[in-house]
C-alpha cells in the first residue's frame, strides 16, 4: 500500500511539474510577445504590394506587433486590393494605404519617407506569359530598383527586407538529387534560366542580383527572404498562383505534374520577414523550405487528409519522377522560425480555399 501511495504521489508531482512547466512557457512566450509589441509600438514601416498573398500576412503580423504600416497597392479604389487589409485588427488606427507603381520612378518616395524599415514584396508571379520582359522581368527588376532608389533618399530607413524566392537560389543547372543540400550560397544561373525559358525564375534571380549590387553601392542594409512554394490560408479574396497549385489537385484534374518543389507555410514566411527586420544580427539571404516533396507525395497527403476527395491518380507523363533534394534550415533557424509541417499547411490551404468558395465541393 505504501509503495502504491508513493507511486501515486510521484505521478501527481510529475503532472504538477508538467502543468507548471507549461504555465511558465506560456507566460514567458506572452511576456516575450509583449516586449516585442512594446519595442515596435510607434515604429513606422512600409510594405509594398500589400494586397498580395505573403504581403497581406506581413501587414497582419506587423499590425499585431504594434507597428504603424504604410502599405502600397496598385489601386486604392479596388476593393479586392484593400478591403481585406482594412478589416485587419489595428488597421483602423495604424494602417495607411498608398497608390504606387513599380515601373514609375519616384512612386515610392513619399511612402518610404519617415519609415524605419521597408518590406518590398511587390513582384508578379505568373508561369504562363506572352511577353516575359514586360510581364515579369521589368516589374521585378525595375520595380525593386525603384523602391531602393526611394530608400536611398530616405535616411530614416534602417533596413530593407526583400521578398526574393528559392527561384533565385536553386536553379543553377547543377544536379538536385536526394543527397544534395541547397543553401544560401547557391545562386541561380540567368543563362540557364533563359535557355530553359523559366521566366519567373529569371525575374527573381535578376531582381535579387540587382538589389545586392545597388545596396552595396549605396550602403543600404538589405536582407532577403527566399521562400519556396508558399501555401497556407489566404487573406486576400483573389486566388494566387501557389495556392492555385493545390486547388488544381483538389478540383478534379486527371493528372498531377511530374515536379518536385519546396513547400512552406505563408505564416512562417511572413514571420521570417519580420524577424529578419527585428533581429539586428540578421544578414544576407534566408532560404525557407519546410520540405521538398514531389507532387505525388502532396497528392498522397491530401488523400490522407480528405479520403473522400477525388484526386489525380496518375502522373502527367511516364518519365521517372523528378527527384527531391534538400534545402538547409540551419540559417533560417537563427530567426527563431518553427516550421509548420507540410500536412498542416495543406489542410489550412484547402480549408481556406473552401471558405473562399474556390473549390467545387
Amino acid at each position: 500500500m505504501g509503495l502504491y501511495k508513493e507511486k501515486v504521489t510521484r505521478i501527481q508531482l510529475l503532472r504538477l511539474s508538467v502543468f507548471w512547466f507549461v504555465v511558465v512557457c506560456v507566460v514567458s512566450r506572452k511576456k516575450a510577445e509583449e516586449r516585442k509589441m512594446s519595442s515596435s509600438r510607434g515604429k513606422v514601416v512600409c510594405v509594398t504590394g500589400a494586397s498580395g498573398y505573403i504581403a497581406s500576412w506581413i501587414v497582419k503580423l506587423l499590425l499585431h506587433r504594434g507597428y504603424t504600416v504604410k502599405a502600397t497597392v496598385r489601386d486604392t479604389n479596388d476593393p479586392r486590393k484593400i478591403e481585406h487589409l482594412l478589416k485587419l485588427d489595428g488597421a483602423k488606427e495604424r494602417l495607411q494605404l498608398f497608390k504606387a507603381n513599380l515601373l514609375e520612378e519616384g512612386s515610392f518616395d513619399n511612402v518610404v519617407q519617415g519609415c524605419d524599415g521597408v518590406f518590398h514584396t511587390a513582384s508578379p508571379f505568373y508561369h504562363d506569359v506572352k511577353d516575359p520582359q514586360a510581364e515579369l522581368l521589368d516589374p521585378a527588376v525595375k520595380g525593386t530598383l525603384n523602391v531602393l532608389y526611394s530608400v536611398a533618399k530616405s535616411p530614416s530607413v534602417k533596413r530593407v527586407v526583400l521578398t526574393s524566392s528559392i527561384a533565385a537560389v536553386a536553379y543553377s543547372g547543377k544536379p538536385r538529387t536526394p543527397d544534395v543540400v541547397v543553401d544560401e550560397s547557391w545562386f541561380s544561373n540567368p543563362d540557364f534560366c533563359r535557355e530553359s525559358k523559366m521566366w519567373y525564375v529569371l525575374s527573381k534571380t535578376l531582381a535579387e542580383d540587382a538589389a545586392w549590387k545597388f545596396v552595396k553601392e549605396n550602403n543600404i542594409d538589405l536582407v532577403t527572404i527566399n521562400p519556396a512554394m508558399v501555401i497556407g490560408p489566404l487573406l486576400q479574396p483573389v486566388l494566387n498562383t501557389s495556392a492555385a497549385a493545390v486547388l488544381n489537385l483538389i478540383n478534379g484534374v486527371e493528372t498531377f505534374p511530374n515536379a518536385s518543389f519546396g513547400w512552406i507555410n505563408v505564416k512562417d514566411v511572413a514571420n521570417a520577414h519580420i524577424q529578419a527586420y527585428e533581429i539586428s544580427s540578421a544578414s544576407g539571404r534566408y532560404c525557407l523550405v519546410e520540405r521538398v516533396a514531389h507532387y505525388s507525395e502532396v497528392v498522397k497527403s491530401l488523400h490522407e487528409l480528405y479520403p473522400t476527395l477525388k484526386l489525380p491518380e496518375k502522373c502527367a507523363d511516364d518519365k521517372p519522377y523528378v527527384p527531391t533534394y534538400q534545402v538547409s534550415k540551419e540559417k533560417t533557424k537563427t530567426l527563431g522560425i518553427e516550421f509548420t509541417p507540410l500536412e498542416v499547411s495543406l489542410k489550412e490551404t484547402v480549408e481556406s480555399l473552401k471558405e473562399k468558395k474556390f473549390t467545387r465541393f
